[in-house]
């Protein structure tokens, strides 16, 4: 009875890990993942933010990023005067965290799979390397608790 309910404790346990969080919605800035909540805070240097709301709607230049519009995906696009924000690729978050560079990356529950994606720093509010599905994997938590 023991190893049941053991065996079920470590099942909810590895699919909680796995869960997307629903309240975060991604956009994206000079092809670079970012949240709504993160631009929302700097909108004295955003010219325009575009809301699709189905993955169906996604211009051609975001199409790549469909696996992140369950909620929605925004565009964003900063003043010309000013510039950009610190991003890096997660293949580099990887290798700071000792995994290796292809390694898939979890953020709040979505799955990152292309190690060039680039994310915005401004976004994490923590990171730890987990097992998920078997695998060693960074998790990246966006809101913090």
């Amino acid at each position: 009875m023991k190893k049941i309910l053991y065996s079920l404790l470590i099942f909810a346990s590895a699919t909680l890990f796995a869960q997307k969080n629903p309240t975060v919605k991604f956009a994206i800035c000079n092809d670079a993942v970012g949240t709504v909540a993160m631009f929302d805070t700097k909108k004295e240097f955003v010219q325009s933010v575009n809301v699709f709301k189905a993955k169906t709607n996604l211009p051609q230049n975001l199409k790549k990023y469909d696996y992140l519009a369950e909620n929605g995906l925004a565009e964003v696009k900063f003043k010309k005067d000013f510039g950009t924000l610190d991003f890096m690729t997660l293949e580099n978050y990887n290798a700071q965290n000792g995994l290796p560079k292809d390694a898939s990356v979890f953020i709040e529950g979505y799955e990152f799979k292309d190690p060039e994606t680039k994310i915005f720093a401004d976004m994490i509010a923590d990171t730890k390397v987990q097992t998920v599905d078997g695998k060693k994997a960074l998790v990246i938590t966006t809101i913090k608790k």
